[in-house]
Parts: C-alpha cells; sequence; structure tokens
C-alpha cells in the first residue's frame, strides 16, 4: 500500500516532501515524474541519432556537429535560474506544464529547420527543447531527492533516472528507424560519396514526422501533468524566508563546491561517447556499419545505463553511495582506455560497457552534493542542475577528433572519470550541516 509524503527532518539535512492533495501518493506522483524522465531522457538522446544525419546534410565537421550539442547544454547554463525563479513564483506544477509546453514548441520549430533546410534554425530549435528540460530538471530532480529518507535519496533518484535510460534506450531505435533508415546518408555504407543537393534536401525533412510526434505526445503529458492532483513540495524545498537563509553560506559546503565541477565534467564525459558513438563504430577498422546499424548498438549503450541505475538502486541501499561511485568512475576509465587503444569489436565493446558504469554517475553525484543542505537546498539542487551545462564542452572532444582522430579523443573521458573518482574519496565528504554553515 502506498504511504502518503510526510513531512520530517533528519539530522538537520533534507526533509521528506509532504502530500497536500487527500488521498493522493507519493508513489503515484513519482510514477507520474518518471513519464518526465522518460520523456527528457528519449529527447535527449534522439541527437545521438539526429547528429549523424546533420552532420551529413550540412557536411559538418566533427567540431561543427558537436557544437549542435555544445548549444543543446549551453541551454542549461543560460535557462537554471531562471526556471528556478519561474517555479518559485508559480510553483513546481504549473512550472513543469510550461517546461512541456516549451519542449513541443521547440521540437514544431523542427519541422520549418527542416524543410528550409537551415543548420542555425535547427540550433535555435535544439536550445528551445533544452530549456523545456532544463525547467524540468530543476523541479523534479530535487523532488524525488527529498521524497523519503535522505539516507536513500541517492536510490531513490536512481530508480526514477532509470526510466530516463529507458527513454534513452529507445530513442536510437525510434531515430534510427524514422531518421536514419529513411535517408540516403543513414543506410550508406562507410566511406561512400558524399549526397547530392537532392539527397541532402531529401535526408533533411526525414526528421519532420519525427519531430511532429514528439510534439504531439509532450502536448499530452502537459494536459495529463496540468489535471493531476500532484503533491506539494515539502518546506525543505520551497525557498525559505531570507531571516531564516540570513548568514548560511553554500560554499561552507564541500560535498557542494567540489560536487558542481564533478556534474560539470560528468556531463563531458557521458554526452561525448554518446554522440560521438555512431560515427566511432561505423568506422571501417571499429564496427565497419552503416549509420542505421550503428544506432542499434547505440541502444545497448543506453540499455546499459537502464540496467546499471536499477541495480544501483538496490545496491545503495546497502552500500555507501560514495564507494558504489568510485568502482563506477575505475571500471569507465578502464573501458575508455580499452576503446582507445585497440580495434575492431572489442574497441566497439568496450565503448557499449561504459553506459553500463556511467548509469549511477549523475543521480548519485546530485544526491550526495545537496545533501545536508537544508534550507539551502534549493539554490545547490540549482547550481548542480546548472552544472549540466558541461555538456556544452563536448566541443573539445569534437575539436580533439578533428585534430588527432575520433579515437584518441576519448581520452578526454578518461581524464573525466578521474575526477569523479576523487569526488567519490574525498570531494562528496559532508561538511556538519546547518551549525558550520553560518558565516560570521
Amino acid at each position: 500500500m502506498a504511504m502518503p509524503i510526510q513531512t520530517s527532518r533528519a539530522g538537520g539535512g533534507v526533509a521528506s516532501a509532504a502530500s497536500d492533495a487527500p488521498g493522493t501518493s507519493y508513489r503515484a506522483a513519482l510514477t507520474l515524474l518518471a513519464s518526465l524522465f522518460f520523456m527528457w531522457g528519449f529527447i535527449t538522446v534522439i541527437n545521438g541519432t539526429l547528429l549523424p544525419h546533420l552532420r551529413s546534410v550540412f557536411e559538418l565537421s566533427y567540431t561543427q556537429t558537436t557544437l549542435i550539442e555544445s548549444v543543446w547544454f549551453i541551454a542549461y547554463f543560460f535557462a537554471s535560474i531562471p526556471s528556478a525563479k519561474l517555479i518559485e513564483r508559480i510553483g513546481y506544477q504549473r512550472s513543469m506544464v510550461v517546461g512541456l509546453g516549451m519542449m513541443a514548441a521547440g521540437a514544431l520549430i523542427m519541422v520549418p529547420a527542416a524543410r528550409m533546410p537551415s543548420y542555425e534554425v535547427t540550433l535555435f530549435a535544439l536550445f528551445v527543447i533544452a530549456s523545456g528540460i532544463t525547467l524540468l530538471q530543476v523541479a523534479a530532480n530535487p523532488y524525488v531527492a527529498v521524497v523519503g529518507s535522505p539516507e536513500t535519496a541517492s536510490s531513490r533518484l536512481n530508480l526514477v533516472q532509470a526510466f530516463n535510460s529507458a527513454g534513452a534506450t529507445l530513442a536510437p531505435l525510434f531515430g534510427g528507424y524514422l531518421i536514419l533508415g529513411r535517408t540516403t546518408s543513414g543506410t550508406a555504407a562507410a566511406g561512400a560519396a558524399a549526397l547530392t543537393p537532392a539527397e541532402r534536401l531529401a535526408d533533411a525533412q526525414s526528421v519532420v514526422l519525427p519531430y511532429l510526434i514528439v510534439a504531439g505526445v509532450l502536448a499530452v503529458l502537459a494536459i495529463v501533468i496540468a489535471r493531476f492532483p500532484l503533491p506539494a513540495m515539502g518546506a525543505a524545498t520551497q525557498r525559505s524566508a531570507k531571516a531564516d537563509r540570513k548568514g548560511l553560506s553554500l560554499w561552507t559546503h564541500r560535498n557542494l563546491v567540489f560536487g558542481i565541477p564533478a556534474i560539470f565534467i560528468y556531463l563531458i564525459a557521458e554526452i561525448g561517447v554518446g554522440n560521438l558513438f555512431i560515427n566511432f563504430v561505423s568506422q571501417p577498422d571499429i564496427g565497419n556499419l552503416t549509420h542505421q546499424q550503428a544506432s542499434n548498438y547505440l541502444f545497448l549503450l543506453w540499455g546499459g545505463m537502464m540496467i546499471g541505475r536499477l541495480v544501483g538502486a538496490f545496491v545503495m541501499q546497502k552500500v555507501d553511495a560514495a564507494k558504489v561511485l568510485a568502482v563506477a568512475s575505475i571500471g569507465a576509465a578502464i573501458v575508455m582506455l580499452v576503446a582507445t587503444f585497440t580495434t575492431g569489436h572489442v574497441a566497439m565493446w568496450a565503448l557499449i560497457s561504459v553506459g553500463l558504469f556511467h548509469s549511477i554517475m549523475f543521480p548519485t553525484i546530485f544526491t550526495l552534493g545537496i545533501k545536508g543542505l537544508g534550507p539551502l537546498t534549493e539554490e545547490g539542487s540549482g547550481l548542480l542542475i546548472m552544472a549540466i551545462a558541461g555538456g556544452a564542452l563536448v566541443v573539445v572532444q569534437g575539436w580533439l577528433a578533428d585534430a588527432y582522430g575520433l579515437q584518441w579523443s576519448f581520452l578526454l573521458t578518461v581524464a573525466c572519470e578521474a575526477y569523479i573518482l576523487f569526488y567519490a574519496l574525498v570531494g562528496s565528504r559532508v561538511t556538519d550541516a546547518l551549525p558550520d554553515a553560518r558565516v560570521a
């Protein structure tokens, strides 16, 4: 039987959320929120199939291709603080509806961008979609983290993030069938001749149907969220009165100070792998696949993340989250070194397996980062979500791929894993929460 959300504090840390809607359980709310995690995971990973498609349509370099993804993550930097202010003004539920509406609008903008076709309008459409996702992230991640015991926050967020990975897992199949599978570039053999102008125009317009479907689903979900009696957020995640927060400083919390760059750096690793995956495994000396065939293996990469989060949710009920994060970072570094220094199917499967190790990183870093913040939880959450902008620096990996080769660019990922290991072992240790957080 589902239990209602209770308001409580544990050790001066994060309180659980409170239910203000009679008869509504937090499990029902989390189930609905899981659909949001699913959709933004789905839409984010569609980019993994969209990027090689756009690279062929617009004849882009790796640097220009990864710039598309950089624009996506720049939205997190610019939209995070406005999102927090909007949530403060209109509330979490209405903000989620606005976020879904923005995502649907961005998906619709992809239609004229494809018909022109226009590289610049495509960038703008993706920026709008990402801004909507940012608003959802600022609202949903802290909600899930504070529902229930603080000790199991990492487990709980990993469980819901598994739905994010489920969306990410299905997206390559959707994109592979409706985008790459219906284009000349997507079905061409590796090393095929460049597209003619007529073929590029036809390929560009292949994204119209997929994004119309996405826009329709988002609109329906927005209506459902608007009508659902979502439990109100508890006091711990609402902005405290200025008098209550006076003299408190976020920067005395070591776990947050080191957690912000941990999220930033982790996103470079995750997005770099996901966005360059299809181009990497399509190479003759790696998998020798068409882009459509490669999208099926991208499905396995994100499927590994889904499985890893489900396993992590169970393991972290019994094992310290920081220890699990340390093991995952070591495993990720090892398989990325294998992908860098080997060829053929060994390199391909090494890159696929990194999804299993990356799976628990974001939700675990997030919950470790806000642990012990008390009334500063909302501000800390906003800064951690803003750090997702680190994905914008995937353009650095694109530059490395152009300058030194795609395979060598994965050494950047290895360096990212090293910082995650540092955070797990040292940076995530919680400073004594509220008493020591007061500034003289």
